[in-house]
């Protein structure tokens, strides 16, 4: 109980309206390092809350990425997803498993000279390739076909 006491004061300070659907979306989206796209909310959501419906998700998601509480992650042009940790971070994903890590990010002093005098509003900073995981299992894959 103590989450969604936490996750509704942190609603109602951002003036959004903690009904339960907009509670339970942002609690999952903090509860999941994952990256969830807002379908993937929903699959999950829905088996719990039977009517959701995929424009709620959608609509709370926007509100709290509108209100600085989620942030939207676009590594892909085609593909939006969602992420809880509103702290400063960069994204890899893997473009084997499709999986997204978080990392930390340079904390400050980092921008880019050309930008001195500018008002950076927002940073992001993507990376793409294979991970750990991906690469091992090649590894072993092609040690046993040798």
């Amino acid at each position: 109980m103590r989450q969604t006491q936490s996750v509704r004061d942190r609603l109602l300070k951002a003036n959004i309206k903690p009904s339960y659907h907009r509670v339970r979306v942002f609690e999952y989206l903090m509860a999941t390092t994952a990256h969830p796209t807002a379908e993937d909310v929903f699959e999950e959501l829905v088996k719990e809350i039977p009517t959701l419906s995929r424009t709620t998700v959608h609509n709370t998601l926007n509100l709290l990425v509108d209100a600085g509480l989620a942030h939207l992650v676009t590594i892909e042009a085609h593909q939006k997803r969602f992420d809880g940790t509103t702290a400063r971070h960069g994204h890899f994903q893997c473009r084997q498993c499709g999986k997204v890590y978080d990392f930390l990010a340079p904390a400050n002093g980092n921008d880019p000279p050309e930008l001195e005098g500018f008002l950076i509003e927002d940073r992001e900073l993507y990376f793409r390739g294979v991970c750990r995981d991906c690469q091992e299992r090649e590894t072993k894959k092609g040690g046993t076909d040798s």
